[in-house]
């Protein structure tokens, strides 16, 4: 199909114009700002007094204007994440269709939308408290892997820890090693005053979202087209500003690490194995990056050794040496089950008839067999694109990036969509890879699921709420996210069988029929 032509004016189709989706991106954290200038409320977290504090997050004072309304926040928030996916959208059919936008400047585009996010307070989820209230207890001298931060408040007035809300404040820390250090370093710059703390935490997020984006944006040097796609699906990709940036998530730092080790790939691979083993001391999770090397060094022994020797170094380490406790903690994000995943539903209906431990291990041994089929099916429809700076000479199924980024990416995609816990600021382990492999079915999927997840904690905090919202919330967390989760798995089911599975069945079929013969032989000799 060829493209409209455009107007007299030279405009083009709306549906297909990036300027508007662009327009829609800048909209979208434009009201994200705007809902957080207005200060605490069910969706923008309450950091206590500023104490005279001068830097970030600011909002208006507390006493200017009434607390914003439930449904009004709630309704920008909502409205946040369906513009920024209609803008993501618009703005890579654009791509797709030949718009080449200025590199630098659509980079300053999402640079600017990074920065101004974290000039006014987290939003939706509490996470980042529990990240400072785990660098308090380490900076009064406790382990946050054997102590929650529960055990100190109910026991003793601390003017950090008062702040910390449900329902998470009785777990111990399930983050690796180095997360720990910047949660303790964001405790030393912000001394006693959670609102300095928490900005810390912003700037600890958002940088090394920034450096991630960069290092997926470099992997796709020499082409433009691509280069424009990589931006606007990391840096400038508006789920991810709301989810990591706005939500102030930690995951940035182990996929940041994970695309340096990828760098490194052709040049050194003690020096890939070392990144990626400091991304493993952040989250565990990410290991199935490291996976994605080892299938890329397969046919590399030298290298495979090495890649391993330097995962050692840094994992060994932390978890070994500094925090043995810590990978005793961090294993028990597998005994979750999170709301708006696809198993939610399942898990009510087993947990009525079943013990939850039962029901948990039986949907775990689900997860695992989802996986392994639905990486399997992606191996068979994801195309071939090799990496930038690939020798021509070198088939792109024979060069260790194009392999690891490719089977980073199918591996991820399996994880997160058939994962009994998911999240959607995980989904950055997803868009950085997919970045490079040029346009494929799962930019609308992840779209989709993105969206979804996001409006299922919206509010996602343990505030009070108003018996209305809860019920408007439950049903979007329990029953309408749960089926989109569900589809985007049919989804790609439906890819692996249209492209895959049923042009070989038809193949073989018109074999049969052109040489019967061949057929019935095959068939006397037990083929």
């Amino acid at each position: 199909m060829t493209e409209p032509e455009p107007s007299r004016t030279g405009a083009r189709p709306w549906h297909r114009n990036p300027h508007l989706g662009l327009g829609l991106i800048i909209a979208a954290t434009a009201v994200t700002v705007f809902v957080g200038f207005l200060g605490p409320s069910s969706v923008t977290l309450t950091l206590g007094p500023r104490d005279g504090s001068l830097l970030p997050p600011w909002y208006l004072p507390p006493d200017t204007i009434a607390t914003p309304n439930e449904w009004f926040v709630s309704g920008l928030i909502a409205l946040v994440l369906l513009l920024g996916a209609a803008g993501l959208g618009l703005t890579l059919r654009g791509v797709a269709a030949g718009w080449q936008p200025n590199l630098k400047r659509l980079f300053g585009v999402g640079l600017g939308l990074n920065l101004v996010t974290i000039m006014v307070p987290p939003m939706t989820s509490a996470d980042v408290l529990m990240y400072a209230a785990y660098g308090r207890l380490q900076r009064l001298g406790l382990n946050p892997y054997d102590i929650t931060p529960a055990e100190v408040f109910r026991s003793q007035y601390d003017e950090v820890l008062r702040w910390v809300e449900r329902p998470w404040h009785d777990t111990p820390s399930v983050y690796g090693p180095l997360s720990s250090w910047t949660q303790w370093f964001a405790n030393i710059l912000g001394g006693d005053n959670m609102h300095d703390i928490v900005f810390w935490l912003q700037v600890s997020t958002v940088l090394p979202f920034i450096v991630c984006c960069i290092a997926v944006i470099w992997l796709a040097h020499g082409d433009a087209k691509l280069q424009a796609r990589a931006i606007l699906l990391t840096i400038a990709n508006p789920l991810m500003i709301w989810s990591v940036v706005a939500g102030a998530h930690n995951e940035a730092w182990a996929i940041m690490f994970a695309i340096i080790g990828v760098l490194f790939m052709r040049r050194s691979a003690f020096g890939a194995g070392l990144m990626i083993g400091l991304a493993g001391c952040f989250k565990l999770s990410i290991g199935l990056y490291g996976l994605a090397m080892l299938w890329g060094y397969r046919k590399q022994p030298r290298d495979l050794v090495l890649l391993c020797l330097g995962t050692l170094v840094p994992m060994g380490l932390a978890y070994g040496l500094w925090e043995p406790s810590a990978l005793v903690q961090v294993l028990r994000n597998t005994t979750y089950v999170s709301v708006g995943s696809w198993v939610q539903p399942l898990y009510h209906l087993l947990t009525w008839p079943l013990s939850v431990g039962t029901t948990k291990l039986i949907l775990n041994v689900v997860a695992v067999v989802l996986l392994v089929v639905i990486a399997w099916m992606l191996s068979r429809v994801l195309p071939w694109r090799a990496v930038s700076g690939l020798s021509t000479s070198v088939a792109p199924q024979d060069d260790p990036i194009t392999i690891t980024v490719r089977t980073a990416l199918l591996l991820s995609v399996a994880w997160l969509t058939t994962s009994l816990y998911t999240l959607a600021w995980y989904d950055l382990m997803v868009w950085a890879p997919l970045a490079l492999l040029g346009a494929t079915r799962l930019d609308k999927l992840f779209v989709w699921r993105g969206v979804f997840l996001s409006l299922s904690y919206v509010p996602g905090r343990a505030v009070e709420m108003s018996d209305e919202l809860i019920f408007v919330t439950s049903r979007i967390r329990d029953t309408i996210s749960p089926i989109v989760q569900i589809g985007v798995l049919v989804a790609i089911v439906a890819w692996w069988w249209i492209q895959w599975y049923r042009p070989r069945r038809d193949r073989r079929r018109a074999d049969r029929a052109a040489d019967p013969d061949a057929a019935m032989a095959g068939v006397s000799d037990g083929g």
